[in-house]
Order: C-alpha cells, then sequence, then structure tokens
C-alpha cells in the first residue's frame, strides 16, 4: 500500500478517533482488573508535525492545532488533549501521537497491547517508538487476521481498535468478517471501527452483515467538518460494540464542539446514535 499516515496526522479524522479512544480507556482503567488493547493497523506510533510529510500537507493545522491551545476546549476531550501534550512537554505543537502512543501512554501496570503493522518501514520506526518489550508486542502480520488469532485476551476485558486505510476494494467486505470472528470470540469486548465518510454503500453492506449478530449495544458518531467534496475527505465516523458507559454522554458534548470547531465550510455537521438490542435509544444529530 501507499498509504503513509504521516501527510494526515492530526487532522479532523484523528482528532475524532483518537478523542474517542482516548475516553475508552480512560473509562477501561476505571476499574482495577488489567486490560488489552489490539490495535490492528498501527502505523509508526509517533508523527512530526514539523515533518515534511506533515508540513507539505498542513491538516493538522485544521485539526489538533484548532484545540490544543482551546480554553472553552470540553472535559470530554480533556484525555486527548493531555496526552497530547505529554508528547510536547517544552510546549507548542510538534509531536503527534498515533494510537500506539497514546495506548502506550494510557497502560498501567498489568495491562497489555498488541500493535500490528504490515509496512516495513513503518513497523521499524513504531518497535522503536513503542521500545515493544513485555506487555507490548509489535507483530507484522494482518490486522483482520490478528482479530483471530488474538482473541481473546487473558485479561479478559479491553478494546480491539480496527481503523484499516481503506484504500483496497473490499475492505468493508474483509472488516465485517473480522468483526463477525471477534464479537463470536470475544462477545464481551469493546470493538471500535473508524472509517472515512465516502464509500456508503460498503458502509451499508458492513451495517447489513453486522445486523445479525445480535449486538447488545452500539454506538455510532459522526464528523464532517464540510459538505461532501469529490476527491476530499470532509468526515469520518465510528463504530463500537460495547461501549464504555459514559462514551455516548461524552460524544454527546464532544461532537457539537468538534463540528463547530474544526468546521472549513458550512454544511458540514455531526450525528450521535446509540442502539440497544437493535433499537435506537438515542439519536441525535446537529449542523456545524
Amino acid at each position: 500500500m501507499n498509504y503513509r499516515h504521516a501527510f494526515h496526522a492530526g487532522n479532523h479524522c484523528d482528532v475524532l478517533k483518537h478523542a474517542a479512544l482516548a475516553i475508552v480507556l480512560a473509562r477501561l482503567a476505571l476499574k482495577e482488573k488489567p486490560f488489552s488493547v489490539i490495535d490492528t493497523h498501527a502505523g509508526r506510533g509517533l508523527y512530526d508535525l514539523d515533518g515534511s510529510e506533515a508540513g507539505r500537507s498542513g491538516e493538522h493545522r485544521g485539526g489538533v492545532a484548532r484545540l490544543i491551545d482551546d480554553p472553552a476546549a470540553p472535559a470530554s476531550l480533556r484525555p486527548y488533549l493531555d496526552c497530547v501534550r505529554r508528547q510536547n512537554p517544552f510546549g507548542g505543537l510538534r509531536w503527534y501521537p498515533g494510537s500506539p502512543v497514546m495506548i502506550k501512554d494510557m497502560l498501567r501496570k498489568g495491562d497489555s497491547a498488541k500493535f500490528c503493522e504490515l509496512q516495513p518501514e513503518e513497523r521499524l520506526a513504531l518497535q522503536t517508538t513503542v521500545g515493544a518489550h513485555g506487555a507490548i508486542r509489535v507483530y507484522d502480520r494482518d490486522g483482520y487476521e490478528a482479530v483471530r488469532a488474538f482473541l481473546p485476551p487473558v485479561e479478559r476485558r479491553g478494546l480491539v481498535l480496527i481503523d484499516p486505510p481503506f484504500e483496497k476494494p473490499g475492505e468493508f467486505d474483509r472488516l465485517s468478517e473480522a468483526v463477525e470472528d471477534g464479537v463470536k470470540r470475544w462477545a464481551s469486548g469493546v470493538f471500535m471501527i473508524w472509517r472515512p465518510i465516502k464509500d456508503e454503500d460498503g458502509y451499508a453492506r458492513f451495517l447489513e452483515a453486522v445486523r445479525h449478530l445480535s449486538l447488545e449495544k452500539t454506538l455510532i458518531a459522526e464528523l464532517s467538518v464540510a459538505p461532501r467534496m469529490a476527491g476530499k475527505l470532509t468526515g469520518s465516523g465510528l463504530y463500537v460494540i460495547n461501549p464504555p458507559f459514559g462514551l455516548a454522554d461524552a460524544f454527546a458534548e464532544l461532537l457539537p464542539y468538534l463540528a463547530a470547531r474544526l468546521a472549513t465550510a458550512s454544511g458540514g455537521g455531526w450525528r450521535l446514535e446509540e442502539i440497544e438490542k437493535g433499537a435506537a435509544i438515542r439519536d441525535l444529530a446537529g449542523e456545524a
């Protein structure tokens, strides 16, 4: 694959995904029992926003850079922003933590993490960044296959983060197969799936494929910073299975703020849907 996340680090898609990730990890850490995290498409883990790729795209300027010093940021964004600030101990905004660094930053003694990355250069950088050893492991492994191989974890609680680049045809089909297999192996686990808002036919097939799993509770969150435009990624979404208590309320606070703060044009917005045993118990939406 040609995808390099360094060009997109810290953009509006990362903000949505990583803000949710930080909230989920914080909620898991509220209980003393250890938890496990599997990151199926990990990337290099840490991104230099002054580097050539991020500097060329400048996408972070419309994402995390708009939030980092905002005194009006809601409390639900604090775990995410605190993690970003810890990677920039001297102030400013040069280093952006990808999901592996954020996960490692929020693990406690006894928790564990497995990171999968197929691109050799990215994987080597990831190994250097997270110092893979002991409870933290980096694998040269297809992330979808890892769902089958690594579940259920010995800790019996935790998170599977699935956020592929969606470059290959049939990505949603592989995704639905992995989710179905994962839920059958680990019915109580939290599964958080990120997607770009662009292939709605593929997403509809995914929703239909997982509908028969009789999931107890799911959460759908979407954020768009502008209307859909051909060739541009203006929005992304999350599909969360077994969302931790409090995540829906956090998003109800967070999404309107992000839609307004990150908007690049009128016509964007947000959506939040909470589904319990197949029935919507909360369905909210708003424009930027």
